[in-house]
């Protein structure tokens, strides 16, 4: 090994990520009922081919091998999020136990395997019926979830000591009930900061639940934040990345992390701002052990006016990943510095991060060298911010196998692990074997 290597600090929890709509498949077996996911993506027009998660990689069936794929690569820690519709079919009510067996029995193989599982509460599979009742819009749903939290961590808490409330209440709120790309697939910015404030109580809600079902986890919250450039240093683009900040970032970290929300973005959403009850900010910015973060990108903004906020968007020409993102580390850098300095966190972990690529297999091989270099690239940016005093304890790298991407199918592959769509066969990646150095040696190689 050489010696110049950049060490990670001891203990540093090294993990991969999925999420169950995206892999499990199985979609009518084991008591599950329909989640907004499957209404979406049935829906002509919705996704990509009219492709749906209905079969995915069928982790379902295939999860102890997919365990094993996890010992190959020697990962620490794995990030799973529960299907709330395998849990409470219709919503609420009698728990299924069925499903319930499913999780407990991945989450044993894990432990077995010496692998530490990290559970995702809500990562977007919204059951139908809650839906149909105006769904996260409809501040009743609180009480339904309040009865799925019971349930999973009362089955589980013995087991599992890392909760994840939600994942990425902008991409539920915004590109699911404001624009429309998401399920289930809503135009309305007044609905939108609805859900996202009762996304905001739910996460409270369910730090109380896991403080009381199992005392001795943690629990924190995952958002998906970029860092935002002005294109120059005049008042416009600074004033343009401020309003791009808050969109996307300040009005998802004020109230989990302060207690409430910006106010420059509260006047400027203007008289649909979401009702705000007493108590609701207190609940919001519970205590937390960690505060999770999703990023893959940085932005880079203008000033112009014939977009929404007047804020338009640049390209700088770095190298873009299949979908479409700069690849740029300083970003990623700069976001973590950032939010440890804006915000102070107790703990933060990279609950995702990674990159997709159209791969090919070569010989029973997959030669992804640019994924390869995304990774080493951001490790070494993590790297930079632990040194400037962020208190990152953790990376989950994105994703652990290629899976249903949603709106995009399944033609967008984020993971470190092939899957052959057709027979479902894994092949761990080169940037798999990769990633596999690095968390044998707890370091990775300077650029």
């Amino acid at each position: 090994m050489s010696t110049n290597r950049l060490v990670f600090p001891d203990g540093f929890l090294w993990g991969a990520a999925t999420a169950s709509y995206q892999i499990e498949g199985a979609a009518t077996e084991g008591g599950r009922k329909p989640s907004i996911w499957d209404t979406f993506s049935h829906t002509p027009g919705k996704t990509v081919n009219g492709e749906t998660g209905d079969v995915a990689i069928d982790h379902y069936h295939r999860w102890r091998d997919d365990i094993g794929i996890m010992k190959e690569i020697g990962i620490k820690a794995y990030r799973f999020s529960i299907a709330w519709p395998r849990i409470l079919p219709d919503g609420r009510g009698d728990v299924n136990a069925e499903g319930v067996r499913f999780y407990s029995d991945l989450v044993d193989g894990l432990l077995e395997a010496g692998i530490e599982p990290w559970v995702t509460m809500f990562h977007w599979d919204l059951p139908q019926v809650l839906d149909d009742e105006g769904g996260w819009a409809n501040r009743e749903i609180l009480s339904a979830w309040d009865e799925y939290v019971e349930a999973i961590t009362s089955a589980l808490g013995d087991r599992v000591k890392n909760w994840i409330t939600i994942n990425e209440p902008w991409v539920v709120s915004i590109l699911g009930h404001a624009w429309g790309i998401h399920a289930p697939g809503r135009k309305d910015m007044r609905e939108a900061l609805a859900v996202a404030h009762s996304l905001n109580l739910a996460h409270g809600r369910a730090v109380n639940i896991v403080r009381k079902n199992v005392p001795d986890g943690k629990v924190g919250i995952t958002l998906n934040l970029s860092h935002m450039y002005a294109d120059s240093d005049s008042d416009e683009d600074r004033a343009a990345a401020r309003k791009a900040d808050g969109f996307s970032n300040r009005w998802f970290l004020d109230p989990v992390m302060k207690g409430r929300y910006p106010e420059d973005m509260w006047a400027s959403y203007g008289d649909i701002v979401p009702e705000i009850r007493n108590g609701d900010m207190e609940l919001a910015s519970v205590q937390t052990d960690f505060l999770g973060i999703n990023s893959y990108n940085p932005q880079y903004v203008k000033h112009d006016p014939n977009e929404p906020f007047g804020v338009g968007m640049v390209d700088r020409g770095h190298e873009k990943t299949s979908v479409g993102w700069p690849v740029d580390p300083q970003g990623f850098e700069d976001l973590l510095v950032r939010v440890q300095k804006d915000y102070d966190p107790p703990v933060i972990i990279v609950t995702e991060n990674g990159s997709a690529w159209d791969d090919e297999v070569i010989g029973g091989t997959i030669r992804d060298e640019r994924r390869i270099n995304y990774l080493r690239g951001h490790l070494n940016a993590a790297h930079r911010a632990i040194a400037q005093g962020t208190k990152l304890r953790g990376y989950f790298a994105w994703s652990l196998f290629d899976n249903y991407e949603w709106a995009e199918g399944y033609a967008k592959r984020f993971g470190i692990t092939y899957v052959d769509y057709e027979t479902q066969e894994r092949i761990i990646k080169e940037s798999g074997r990769y990633y596999a150095d690095v968390i044998a040696h707890n370091s990775v190689e300077p650029e």
